[in-house]
């Protein structure tokens, strides 16, 4: 093995790293081969070469445990355990009961409901993955347009910058963020406190937020999809059956017009009280407690009356007396807990030789033989004027079903109906949102005062989310992206080659150079551009993971704290706004929007001027530099 050994000059080594990083940019860039097989590719280029050509001589200050020391940072696990909690808070419908809040605050004066949606999304991203908050808010902007009369593609690329803005608020908002301060600690500078950088980073973002309010919606394009006219024109219409309770919303609801403002996107066919058959016009009518409510509706805007209410839908199926069952003599049990734990929504074909053909509802005993009930029916060409429990169900019925995970699976064994497999969509888990919300603002807050590091903190709470049954150890496993475990661990390991080899001092070194005789305040101002730029070009990580070494050696070089240069890689790696493969997020709005790949350049590149001419001015004085 000694004779192996390849000693190879520093600037040699040098050179070979920035080759290997040029070469996992352009495989990142590429993605002709999944990110994770680049990802491990880059690991074993590096544990290769330094054992082969080692640091000085010494094979263990590059070895393979310390190239993939990154796997094990803190900042990673910190990462993976907020993807978990996020994933808890999201399965919950906290964000879905957040969101509809902001919809009433805003009332009917448009900007002011963007304004307090755009706010809400930036809040709360400055505390929680920015993914799963701008999945629940897309469409919520999209009928916030819609009622306003606005295009949406007005509304869906600020949506994504005001997530990322709120990103930069505090330690947790962003997973470059936790890089930046892994990076810090591997270079055993002092690492940030949660609110070390809120304030520059408040700033930042009310001057974002002013630029989507104000100057976005000029630039953006109001452009319309025909798949989307046609899509809100013609959705599949299900027949349900709503039962007024005594506690209900709906309680002295009327119906000016003929339309009930209590159910939004649904049409009322027809309205059950005792014995009588209410038909529309509904103009006198007042809901009371007990009427059933026949309407028709897409499986969108029930699953949101289901958010809302998970009783609502559930038309209370009883078996008449003496009814017998086209399927057995089986006797219900009415303990059955058919509605407790997890919940899914699927639709399910009655088949051509179903023994279901030409029964209601009332008699075929679904709930009791399968574990789910069917919450809504859709058949074509013929809409109803009857209650749910009352239709006979023909050939070709789809049926809307809610049930357990296990039940609904077990559907593919019952012969009277065929499950549409690729129809099954999880329901919000409404009744662990208290214990999810407990959790969460718990290990926050054990991080933000300090009383645990915030990797203990964290993991703590995605332990408790699995522990008290807000999420399963699937669920749990889902949420944590292979992507992101495999390009933060080879970012670091990366980012400690270019320590160790001497890459870092030399970028910075002929950055100081290029600028020569300027004050720190105006390096750390081309600095923050510098890495804006490149955030928009390679991935907002591996700018931040890279770059942080180079910053810590800038700082030094200068004579200034390092955490001032290691804030402005904070914020201009999250400036990824010209590019929709800057950040995820940009991504997640691109087909709802329908931008063309130049929109987030016409938009964002502005955005970033704005961000850098702010910082350039703020954070100097507010750093005392």
């Amino acid at each position: 093995m000694a004779d192996a050994v390849m000693q190879l000059s520093p600037q040699v080594q040098m050179w070979v790293v920035f080759g290997i990083i040029l070469v996992a940019l352009a495989g990142y860039a590429s993605e002709k081969v999944p990110m994770e097989v680049t990802s491990i590719g880059v690991i074993s280029a590096l544990m290769l070469f330094f054992q082969f050509s080692p640091v000085e001589g010494d094979v263990e200050r590059l070895g393979p445990a310390r190239i993939l020391q990154g796997f094990a940072n803190p900042a990673l696990i910190t990462v993976l355990a907020l993807l978990v909690m996020g994933e808890a808070i999201s399965r919950t419908g906290i964000l879905d009961r957040a969101a509809r809040l902001v919809l009433r605050l805003g009332g009917g004066r448009p900007w002011l409901a963007i304004l307090i949606a755009l706010a809400a999304v930036l809040i709360v991203s400055g505390f929680m993955n920015n993914i799963p908050v701008v999945v629940i808010f897309i469409p919520i902007m999209r009928a916030l347009a819609s009622r306003f009369g606005m295009h949406v593609g007005k509304v869906m690329i600020p949506l994504s910058y005001a997530a990322v803005l709120g990103g930069m608020t505090t330690l947790v908002g962003s997973s470059t963020n936790l890089l930046v301060n892994g990076a810090l600690f591997e270079r055993g500078e002092a690492p940030f406190g949660f609110f070390d950088f809120t304030v520059t980073g408040c700033v930042l973002a009310a001057v974002g937020l002013l630029y989507l309010i104000v100057a976005a919606p000029k630039l953006l394009p109001e452009r319309v999809a025909f798949t989307d006219e046609v899509i809100d024109r013609a959705g599949t219409q299900f027949i349900a059956q709503l039962t007024v309770s005594s506690d209900s919303d709906l309680i002295g609801e009327q119906a000016p017009g003929g339309l009930f403002i209590g159910l939004p996107d649904m049409t009322v066919r027809m309205v059950q009280r005792g014995e009588d058959a209410i038909l529309p016009p509904f103009e006198r009518l007042s809901v009371q407690a007990g009427d059933i409510i026949v309407v028709a509706a897409t499986r969108k805007t029930l699953t949101d009356a289901l958010a809302r209410d998970p009783g609502l839908l559930f038309p209370h199926l009883h078996f008449e007396e003496g009814a017998e069952s086209p399927l057995d003599d089986h006797d219900p049990d009415e303990s059955q807990p058919w509605l407790e734990g997890e919940q899914v929504l699927a639709e399910a074909m009655v088949t051509p030789s179903s023994r279901l053909i030409g029964h209601p509802l009332t008699r075929i005993q679904f709930r009791y033989r399968t574990g789910c009930i069917v919450l809504g029916i859709q058949r074509r060409a013929r809409m109803f004027r009857s209650r749910l429990t009352d239709i006979r169900l023909e050939a070709g019925d789809v049926l809307l079903i809610q049930g357990p995970p296990d039940a609904v699976r077990g559907l593919r064994s019952v012969n009277d109906v065929l499950l549409i497999e690729w129809s099954r969509e999880e329901l919000p888990a409404l009744d662990h949102a208290r214990r999810a919300s407990l959790v969460f603002v718990g290990s926050l807050a054990l991080a933000a005062f300090e009383i645990l590091p915030i990797v203990a903190a964290t993991l703590t709470g995605a332990v408790m989310m699995v522990a008290l049954g807000v999420l399963n150890i699937r669920h749990a496993v889902r949420a944590v992206d292979p992507n992101v475990v495999a390009t933060i661990g080879v970012a670091l390991a990366l980012g400690v080659a270019l320590t160790e080899t001497g890459g870092a001092a030399f970028i910075a070194g002929q950055f100081l150079q290029a600028m020569e005789g300027s004050s720190p305040t105006v390096v750390l101002s081309g600095f923050f551009l510098l890495l804006a730029i490149l955030s928009n070009v390679i991935s907002t990580k591996t700018t931040a993971v890279l770059f942080t070494p180079i910053a810590v050696d800038i700082a030094l070089q200068l004579g200034v704290a390092p955490q001032i240069f290691a804030v402005a890689v904070i914020f201009a790696a999250n400036s990824s706004f010209a590019s929709p493969i800057g950040y995820q997020t940009n991504l997640l709005v691109m087909g709802p929007g329908h931008y063309r790949f130049a929109d987030f350049a016409k938009v964002g590149i502005p955005l970033i001027a704005v961000l850098w001419i702010t910082f350039s001015l703020f954070a100097p004085w507010y750093y005392g530099l």
